[in-house]
């Protein structure tokens, strides 16, 4: 009776001493309620682990392990674990190992000193009798590699991929791969086997065959032309997954292996490239590819896309060229958003290949404009751009102004900018021109980029026989609604250098405007005063209140009266700048007729926006400074340094 009640203590303090199993972990944190009450548990769990890894029992060393990599996926640290995984790795259980592997791949990277111990590991098990230990080792292998441990393994890699084991030959492929993009110069070593890894009948095997010789042809151009040898095979084995069905165990919605098709179009598409000779062998089977294949399916579409991509990269027939824009042409239909949004990036990739094919889709491209998804819109208002040309240019920038008037606001200062160089690069007439160009000052609100100002200001200056004509509609836009400020400034700049021609030109409208002296400054005054103007906006108003005391003849009192209370300004650039000007009024006034006359033409320097949608800072403030934008400048010793040549470098208009 007394070794039966001692077996009984000794067994109730074996189960009170054991750790927590993780299934009874896992229900305490998901019952936590709080941040709070989760680390508790965390902690208390991690100090039970730390004080079991410190008395070295080996009993429950898989199981707190299990716990700490579980812990570990919640987001805190366990990187204390690392030996107690290579300790499991040591172990001959196959239980042992395979948790000790899983937190090898988890916590060990190439910086870590442990990460050299698993090496010695790893080859013993390459090794092991047992295939899944061995597949382990494998698996392990192809997450962690270094280039230190792909030089030390890369033989036993070699030796498992000619092995007959399908199984540890398809893992041993995925090694390899990853071997050969730590260290290049190892592939040389896997050549020759992988060529013949093409003839396998294996799923895995082939699949990961194709990888490697992907990846082998993207490091190394002697290598790409190596395996275009190996193109009327891969067509084979192509044609055989279409027509006939490769593995029935593979089938995805009624289309054979579908995995193994796109990495077979992905690999194609690198070994035709540049190449009339592999493209030519290539060109029916991807025709067959393209036809053949159901698109209703997800898994269909995935494949077409691909076809499509391979396509416009090879050297393809005109016509095969079509039939792939017309499927991504389809795609705009899809119902489905990622479909969509994948048509419209790889047509916008392929616009340069076949630009009329891509044409006949213009209205479905259009009508992506309207989409609620923004992203779609973004894909569609730059594919829209890429479309525009001589023949449609009206009928494009229609549709892209009845955009801009109710796109987001992330979209009008790229949109505006690109309109504007597309009016400029493909314009029927002048007068179409400035339209265009006023259009977007007055619909793209506050959004728009100093390069559209400058192109306009410029348009104007270029076009004389439209000045009346330009000069009247910029000012009754801006006499309509002084709130946009971009119009405000072109507005200002072109009725500051062509004010006469506004107040005394004739015009060759058939009910033509008269407008007077004063209403000119009533205007221009307004915007001086409104609290709704930019500084900046207050610049050009007051540049061109100056510059029209020397165009009309009746109102020159006026103009002084106004700018002179800015000569105390709190505003250090309309301080300057009044301070000069009225010095033009009084000591100075004899100059003031020949530094205010008309500038000469601006220079054309059409601001094209890089893929971000961003001009050059450099070109930005080429422009600024020559159109007398904003920006402070300092506050010179004198006034009558404002009226030496500098003036025009310091950001008032040049004169």
């Amino acid at each position: 009776m007394q070794k039966i009640k001692n077996l009984q203590n000794q067994l109730q303090q074996s189960i009170m001493t054991s750790p927590k199993k993780l299934r009874d972990l896992i229900r305490e944190i998901r019952a936590a309620k709080t941040q709070a009450e989760e680390r508790a548990v965390v902690n208390k769990e991690t100090a039970d682990i730390r004080n079991n890894f410190r008395d070295e029992d080996s009993t429950y060393r898989c199981r707190n392990v299990a716990k700490l990599l579980y812990i570990y996926m919640l987001g805190y640290d366990a990187h204390y674990g690392q030996l107690e995984c290579m300790k499991l790795i040591a172990s001959p259980r196959f239980t042992d190992k395979r948790i000790g592997y899983l937190g090898a791949m988890l916590l060990l990277d190439e910086r870590t000193d442990v990460h050299i111990l698993v090496t010695n590991c790893l080859k013993s098990d390459l090794n092991h009798n047992t295939q899944y230990i061995a597949a382990l080792a494998l698996c392990t292998l192809g997450n962690i590699a270094s280039p230190e441990m792909g030089r030390d393994l890369a033989g036993e890699i070699e030796r498992v991929i000619k092995s007959s084991n399908a199984y540890l030959k398809k893992k041993a492929i995925l090694c390899a791969v990853k071997i050969v993009r730590k260290v290049p110069e190892l592939m040389e070593m896997f050549i020759p086997c992988t060529r013949s890894l093409l003839n396998e009948k294996n799923h895995g095997v082939l699949l990961s065959a194709v990888a490697l010789i992907t990846e082998m042809c993207r490091l190394s151009p002697d290598t790409l032309n190596h395996f275009r040898k190996s193109v009327p095979l891969l067509v084979r084995i192509l044609k055989n997954l279409i027509m006939a069905g490769y593995s029935p165990e593979h089938d995805v919605s009624g289309i054979s292996d579908p995995f193994l098709q796109t990495r077979i179009l992905k690999l194609l598409r690198l070994l035709g490239c540049h190449d009339d000779e592999a493209s030519e062998v290539m060109n029916d089977i991807l025709a067959q590819v393209a036809t053949n294949t159901e698109s209703s399916k997800n898994v269909g579409n995935a494949i077409l896309y691909e076809t499509c991509s391979t396509i416009m990269d090879i050297n393809s027939e005109s016509g095969l060229r079509v039939l792939a824009v017309n499927i991504l042409g389809r795609f705009l239909l899809n119902n489905d958003k990622n479909i969509r949004y994948v048509a419209l990036s790889t047509l916008l990739k392929v616009i340069n290949v076949d630009h009329n094919a891509v044409q006949r889709h213009r209205s479905t491209i259009v009508d992506c404009l309207r989409d609620v998804d923004s992203t779609i819109k973004k894909r569609a208002m730059e594919l829209s751009f890429a479309l525009i040309n001589e023949n449609n240019v009206r009928g494009m920038m229609k549709e892209l102004l009845e955009f801009i008037v109710v796109c987001d606001d992330d979209f009008k200062a790229d949109a505006a900018s690109n309109i504007v160089a597309a009016a400029e690069k493909y314009a029927p007439n002048k007068r179409w021109h400035v339209d265009t160009v006023l259009k977007v000052l007055t619909c793209a609100g506050q959004h728009l980029r100093d390069d559209v100002i400058y192109n306009m200001c410029q348009l104007v200056a270029s076009t004389s026989e439209l000045h009346q004509y330009s000069v009247q509609r910029l000012f009754l836009a801006l006499k309509e609604d002084p709130t946009q400020q971009a119009l405000s400034q072109v507005a200002c700049w072109c009725v500051g250098e062509y004010g006469d021609i506004l107040v005394h030109g004739t015009s060759e409208e058939a009910d033509p405007i008269q407008i007077s002296e004063d209403e000119v400054l009533d205007v221009l005054e307004k915007t001086l005063v409104s609290s709704l103007s930019s500084v900046i906006s207050k610049e050009y108003a007051l540049n061109a209140l100056v510059k029209l005391s020397t165009r009309f003849n009746q109102t020159v009192d006026r103009v002084k009266a106004i700018v002179h209370p800015y000569a105390s300004s709190t505003d250090i650039e309309l301080q300057q700048r009044a301070a000069e000007f009225s010095h033009l009024f009084g000591t100075f006034s004899e100059l003031r007729n020949g530094l205010l006359e008309r500038m000469p033409l601006i220079e054309s320097k059409s601001t094209l926006v890089n893929g971000e949608g961003e001009a050059t800072l450099s070109e930005m403030e080429q422009q600024a400074d020559l159109l007398g934008g904003g920006g402070t400048s300092p506050v010179k010793s004198s006034p009558l340094d404002g009226l030496s040549p500098p003036i025009s470098t310091q950001q008032v208009v040049p004169v």
